[in-house]
């Protein structure tokens, strides 16, 4: 069976269908950071439990979902960008 796609389609490949490769090994890196901050600032495993889950599963979650199917690295990168260069203009009428 031959399939053909055309020239404009964009095929990229993703771990497990839905999520790409760089957003996935970022994930990661995030939730290995969590983990150690958990570790180390609580002692009781229920409560690090919930520290991981409330930091780490909105990041999934936009990860997953994403903005437009925008890779995450791509959307810090932007709001990195955008931050780092804010331009306040302001004009008055006179």
């Amino acid at each position: 069976m031959k399939f053909i796609f055309p020239q404009n389609y964009d095929f990229s490949s993703k771990l497990f269908g839905f999520i790409d490769y760089s957003t996935a090994i970022m994930d990661l890196l995030i939730f290995g950071l969590n983990v150690l901050v958990g570790h180390l600032l609580f002692k009781d495993i229920t409560v690090q439990i919930i520290f991981f889950v409330i930091f780490c599963f909105p990041i999934f979650i936009l990860s997953v979902v994403g903005f437009n199917h925008e890779k995450l690295t791509y959307v810090f990168r932007y709001l990195f960008k955008y931050f780092s260069n804010v331009r306040l203009y302001l004009f008055y009428k006179e």
